[in-house]
C-alpha cells in the first residue's frame, strides 16, 4: 500500500515535469500578461472612454467679431434694450459743412410764438381771442402795425372775418359789445351771436381817398362793422336796420354807447362814405368825436 502511493506521487512529478517543458503554443491556459502591461491597457481605455462619460471643457471661444456681436447682442438685452435700434430718428450726419446744418436746423425750427400766433386769449384778456401776429411794414408814410392781434370773438360774441388791429383797439370792441350791443339787443333774435366785420386793418387813405390823410386803418387802430347777427340768423345791417322800425332805435342805442370806448365814431348821417357800417377807431392824441 505505501508502495502504491510513493509510485503515484512519482507518476504526478514526471507527469507535472512534462507539462512544465512543453512549449508555450502548445499550453491550454492563457498566458499572464505583465502587470506593467495590464496598467498600460487599463490607461488606455480610461483615455478612450473618458469623453464618452464626461466631455472634456471646450477651448476659450476667439474673440467674436464686431459684426456678429452686433447681431447677436439683441438676444441678450431687455427688450427695453430694443429701443435706440427701433428709434426712427436719423442719425446724426458729421458736421462736414456746418453752415448748411445751421441753415437746415434754422429752417426746421419752429418761429416764435410771436410770429406765427397761437388762437387763445390775447392783450391779456380772456375774454378777447384771436392770436399774434407778425409786424406789418408799412406801405405807405405812416401806415403799419407792430404789435398786432387777429381777433376773432370779443365777449362771447364772434367776428365774421378776423380783425386786425392792435390791443387798445381790441379792448375797445370787447367793451363796447358788452355795455352796448349787449344790452341793446337784449333777447331780440335769441340775443347777439356775432359783428360783421366790413374793414380793419388797411394801408389806405382816409375814405379810401388818394393823396389823403393815412386813415386809422392804417394804424390798426380801426374797426368798420356793417352787420349785426343775431342767434337765430337775423342780420340786423347798418344799412337796412338804420330807419326801420324794428332796429332803428336799437341800431342808434348801439352807436351811441361806441361813443367813450372808441374815439371815433362815424355811421349814417356823418357822411356819405359811412352810411352802411359804423366807423370805429382809437386814434390816439384829440378827444372823443362822435357824429
Amino acid at each position: 500500500m505505501r508502495a502504491a502511493a510513493i509510485f503515484a506521487l512519482a507518476l504526478w512529478a514526471a507527469l507535472a515535469q512534462a507539462a512544465g517543458a512543453a512549449p508555450m503554443a502548445e499550453s491550454l491556459r492563457p498566458i499572464p500578461r505583465p502587470h506593467a502591461l495590464r496598467a498600460e491597457v487599463v490607461a488606455a481605455a480610461v483615455v478612450v472612454t473618458a469623453p464618452r462619460l464626461r466631455p472634456l471643457p471646450r477651448p476659450e471661444a476667439a474673440p467674436m467679431p464686431e459684426v456678429a456681436r452686433a447681431f447677436r447682442a439683441p438676444l441678450l438685452l431687455s427688450p427695453t434694450a430694443f429701443a435706440p435700434v427701433a428709434s426712427l430718428r436719423p442719425v446724426d450726419r458729421p458736421t462736414a459743412r456746418p453752415g448748411r446744418v445751421e441753415n437746415v436746423v434754422y429752417r426746421t425750427q419752429p418761429v416764435p410764438e410771436a410770429t406765427t400766433g397761437r388762437t387763445g386769449a390775447v392783450c391779456g384778456d380772456p375774454a378777447i381771442l384771436g392770436k399774434t401776429i407778425p409786424p406789418i411794414a408799412a406801405k405807405l408814410k405812416g401806415c403799419g402795425l407792430e404789435d398786432g392781434v387777429s381777433v376773432i370773438s370779443v365777449a362771447g360774441v364772434a367776428l365774421t372775418q378776423p380783425a386786425a388791429i392792435d390791443c387798445s383797439t381790441a379792448k375797445a370792441l370787447k367793451t363796447w359789445v358788452e355795455t352796448g350791443v349787449k344790452p341793446a339787443i337784449g333777447r331780440k333774435g335769441g340775443g347777439v351771436a356775432a359783428l360783421q366785420i366790413a374793414a380793419s386793418y388797411s394801408c389806405r387813405g382816409r375814405n379810401n381817398q388818394t393823396g389823403a390823410k393815412v386813415s386809422e386803418h392804417g394804424r390798426g387802430r380801426a374797426v368798420d362793422i356793417s352787420a349785426i347777427l343775431l342767434a337765430d340768423g337775423t342780420s340786423v345791417t347798418v344799412l337796412k336796420g338804420w330807419d326801420s322800425k324794428s332796429y332803428g332805435k336799437t341800431l342808434a342805442s348801439v352807436r351811441k354807447a361806441a361813443c367813450g370806448p372808441f374815439n371815433t365814431v362815424l355811421g349814417p348821417g356823418s357822411d356819405r362814405h359811412h352810411a352802411d357800417h359804423f366807423h370805429l377807431d382809437t386814434a390816439r392824441g384829440r378827444g372823443a368825436y362822435c357824429r
